[in-house]
């Protein structure tokens, strides 16, 4: 096998700064404007073509991300400018590895000095073993990709079905009811920093909460403090977001349902959260979370949320939002075949949770050179 060669970072690529585009500028097109924490918006030119790595230059500093085609670098990113003959999702993988919080030169916002970082000391294999690695961690990430795909179509195809028999198919003489009626409502446990340490209970957190929406395994938080049988989740359980600190409202209000993980023996939820409980057995989760995925849901909600930095709920808000409620039998015939489409969905979370664990494992011995690849 070869043997890795020691050498500094800019002999493996050269980074650039990235270009100025105010945020005015930016307008509808095909090509994505890089910035520190992602796309940041289009445009309908680009100076950078695809494949390409850029990394935050400034606040989010040394994150890197992998572009298949053409882009548009912004000045808050470093940009790959030459790959040098390496594999460029193989450098992709690499730049994850390292810390680049040690070239922070920023005080009040944190940045990054192309030219500093360039003289970083690292170990590289020859390029055959940088392709291998490269395939390895990139199934995984296409396997991932392919089920968060998977889940988004299930998802539509639940929402599709739901406003169609519920909302286009609405009868007139449907009873107006407000939610509260049919549901009840437990709120989340109340907890100190202190309570969160190493523990075989996991608490169900807004970080819990996709701001694309569904639940992800990642956000837990694990527990030792008290809390009562009425905080306790099972899979399934039904959750809804009374806090947020996003600036554009993305969580508050939004609902998911609850996903075990192998690792904890039990859930509970925070003072974050609410539990909504079906005060009839008839109203199914599956149907109780989609009302509250709704877009008319949303609204509601954000007509009764409130703060400046940090938004709350109102307890009124779930309990007060009005609604046709559907007969028992029209419910029962919609949660049967929307049921199915929640376990798969609940499934391929659960398999998307293990690959990921897989490759954040893998990744920095891959790339330190602890395990080897056998080339052909």
């Amino acid at each position: 096998m070869s043997e890795w060669k020691e050498c500094k970072l800019g002999d493996v690529l050269t980074f650039q700064r990235g270009h100025d585009l105010p945020r005015t500028e930016m307008i509808e097109g095909s090509y994505p404007v890089a910035g520190s924490n992602g796309i940041i918006g289009f445009h309908s030119k680009y100076t950078t073509k695809g494949p390409g790595i850029t990394i935050g230059r400034s606040g989010n500093i040394g994150t890197p991300h992998f572009y298949k085609n053409d882009f548009w670098a912004h000045n808050t990113v470093l940009y790959v400018k030459d790959f040098k003959g390496n594999s460029e999702i193989f450098l992709f993988y690499f730049l994850k590895t390292l810390d680049f919080s040690q070239f922070n030169t920023g005080s009040a916002v944190p940045s990054l000095n192309r030219n500093h970082i360039h003289e970083l000391s690292v170990e590289f294999p020859h390029l055959p073993e940088q392709r291998a690695i490269a395939s390895i961690l990139s199934s995984l990430d296409d396997k991932i990709d392919l089920l968060h795909r998977q889940n988004a179509t299930l998802e539509k195809m639940a929402e599709t079905l739901f406003r169609q028999w519920f909302v286009e198919e609405a009868k007139d003489d449907w009873e107006e009811i407000r939610l509260g009626s049919i549901v009840e409502i437990i709120n989340g446990v109340s907890y100190k920093s202190d309570d969160l340490n190493s523990s075989k209970i996991a608490m169900v957190t807004l970080k819990n909460f996709d701001r694309n929406g569904g639940f992800r395994m990642d956000g837990y938080k694990e527990y030792t403090g008290k809390y009562k049988e009425q905080h306790i989740l099972k899979e399934g359980d039904l959750v809804v977001a009374h806090t947020d600190i996003t600036q554009e409202a993305d969580v508050i209000g939004n609902p998911v349902m609850a996903i075990g993980s192998s690792k904890y023996d039990t859930m509970v939820f925070s003072m974050d959260l609410v539990k909504v409980i079906s005060k009839d057995e008839n109203y199914s989760n599956e149907f109780l979370y989609l009302i509250m995925k709704s877009n008319e849901f949303k609204e509601h909600c954000l007509g009764y949320s409130n703060g400046s930095t940090v938004l709350h709920l109102s307890k009124k808000a779930v309990p007060e939002y009005e609604m046709k409620l559907p007969p028992y039998n029209l419910i029962n015939d919609f949660s049967k075949m929307v049921k199915p489409l929640v376990e798969k969905q609940f499934k391929n979370q659960t398999q998307i949770s293990t690959l990921t664990t897989l490759r954040d494992t893998l990744l920095p011995k891959l790339m330190s050179g602890e395990v080897r690849v056998v080339q052909d």
